[in-house]
């Protein structure tokens, strides 16, 4: 197996445009946030290959990324987006706040 058919798991993260530095990427792998192949992770240099699975913790979702290609540089979004299929559940439906409670109760009894 060579250098290029494997990529450390921050760099890909950079690359792919997950997260804006390869600083806040090893941070959010040493958090414990990142699995790959549903394996927990904690080390910024574990190789990711083509068919790994990637899930992460970010932002209170989870996002849900299968590799579909090592990038060899940080470039546009539309080229970082091809290096992976998007596998991540919709996001939770927003929970209106209290005060759209308070005003759909006075317009109800009004």
């Amino acid at each position: 197996m060579g250098e290029t058919d494997r990529l450390r798991l921050d760099k890909w993260l950079w690359f792919a445009r997950i997260v804006k530095t390869r600083t806040l990427a090893a941070k959010l792998i040493e958090s414990g946030s990142a699995r790959i192949n549903s394996i927990r992770v904690e080390q910024a240099h574990r190789p990711v290959r083509p068919g790994d699975v990637i899930t992460l913790a970010v932002h209170d979702r989870v996002r849900v990324l299968e590799v579909t290609g090592l990038p060899a540089r940080r470039g546009p979004a539309p080229e970082a987006a091809s290096h992976y299929i998007d596998r991540s559940p919709a996001p939770p439906p927003r929970w209106r706040g209290e005060e759209d409670d308070q005003d759909d109760d006075q317009a109800a009894s009004g």
